[in-house]
């Protein structure tokens, strides 16, 4: 059973890390290759992170390095590692390999400048968040107590991804954005984030917001950070099967699947520590859902909610 996973921030550690780390294979890293291999994932997104402290003038060639060493030490030196970069190349995967996808988790980087997302996306960014926890120049975050939504510049950058068919991302966003996003986007999903009927966390979305991103044909993919499993944060594979069978109740069955966050959390759901027990996940499901709609929370209800070919 094939596995596509969202979300994971390999590519900040593995900056912060100088060259100590091989993304083959060191034990510091949750979404390695072997784990990924180990685990089943067919498709893992590295998401392009900046640190909100990383003074505004050095964002964007801090954002260059994380996708140089994606080129570099994720595909250049794996050969089974294959670059998606269309929607058809999740169709072109052979037998051993494992696809890898670039993802943007908040627009700081560009400032004001559309032109470096464009930069971004030539380069092979295919979602797209507008904000992190914090405010920036596009909208508010989930973390910013103003709770203003989508800038006139956020709604650009909706455009040019609506254009191009590149995936705008909820998660991170406050809940004003959130609506802003509904009203505009084309493509919306929520790479990471759970329910906030289950686990009262400002991260996680309502049901009225869940419900809204289904009618809109989006995505929303669970994710294992314990934080926004259980609000005593001491989460276990079953607390994570809570989340899809609530958002299932709210016909979601067909809209759900994975965003992991390995590489970007400092704790774990218990039995979850690593890309390489995704196995002991899909033995929980396969014991509340069928085969089938577990195919789905796994990687086919992906497939089947990509823009257009």
């Amino acid at each position: 059973m094939q596995i596509i996973d969202l979300h994971c921030d390999a590519l900040l550690k593995l900056q912060e890390a100088k060259g100590e780390l091989r993304f083959a294979d060191a034990p510091e890293l949750e979404t390695n290759k072997e784990r990924l291999k180990d685990g089943g994932v067919g498709v893992q997104c590295f998401a392009i992170f900046i640190d909100p402290d990383i003074k505004q003038e050095q964002k964007f060639d801090a954002a260059l390095g994380q996708v140089d060493l994606f080129y570099r030490e994720v595909l250049g030196k794996n050969p089974e590692m294959r670059h998606i970069q269309s929607w058809k190349d999740f169709d072109l995967l052979k037998d051993g390999q494992i696809g890898a996808m670039l993802t943007l988790e908040g627009v700081d980087a560009i400032g004001n400048d559309l032109s470096k997302l464009h930069i971004l996306y030539q380069l092979g960014v295919r979602s797209v968040g507008l904000t992190w926890n914090n405010a920036n120049l596009a909208a508010d975050g989930a973390g910013e107590p103003r709770g203003g939504g989508l800038t006139l510049f956020g709604k650009e950058i909706v455009e040019f991804n609506n254009q191009h068919q590149i995936l705008t991302d909820v998660s991170h966003l406050s809940e004003q954005g959130f609506w802003d996003v509904m009203e505009t986007a084309a493509y919306p999903i929520a790479s990471h984030s759970n329910s906030r009927q289950l686990c009262n966390h400002p991260r996680n979305l309502y049901g009225n917001q869940a419900s809204a991103l289904f009618q809109k044909n989006g995505m929303l993919h669970v994710v294992f950070a314990p934080q926004f499993v259980t609000e005593d944060a001491n989460a276990t594979i079953q607390d994570v099967v809570k989340h899809i069978d609530y958002f299932c109740s709210l016909g979601g069955e067909k809209h759900l699947g994975l965003g992991s966050d390995f590489d970007g959390i400092s704790t774990h759901v218990k039995g979850l520590e690593h890309a390489g027990k995704y196995q002991d996940l899909i033995n929980e499901l396969l014991k509340h859902f069928s085969e089938e709609q577990v195919n789905g929370f796994m990687y086919q209800n992906f497939l089947n909610h990509r823009p257009e070919l």
